[in-house]
């Protein structure tokens, strides 16, 4: 149990961060700023296996969900920004 109660404070510090840093209009509240930081630390973890800087029992560190949670960000906005323009 405070396992995911660990993994949601650093999913909603991380998203946090990742909304702080890109700006622009991100959706949602905290609930959603915590799911963009937790699926960012999955991103973070398979991109970290796919280059070989993680171990198959290791997951990502507080940096690579950052960097995961940013590339989230970004796609959002890049799908928001071409329905916008149609």
């Amino acid at each position: 149990m405070l396992h995911l109660i660990w993994t949601a404070l650093i999913g909603l510090i991380v998203g946090a961060l990742a909304k702080f840093i890109i700006p622009g209009k991100e959706p949602g509240g905290i609930f959603i700023t915590m799911l963009i930081g937790i699926a960012g630390s999955f991103l973070g973890t398979f991109l970290g296996r796919a280059i070989g800087h993680y171990e198959p029992d290791q997951s990502a560190g507080f940096l690579m969900s950052l960097v995961g949670a940013l590339i989230l960000l970004g796609i959002y906005h890049l799908i928001r920004r071409s329905r916008a323009t149609t």
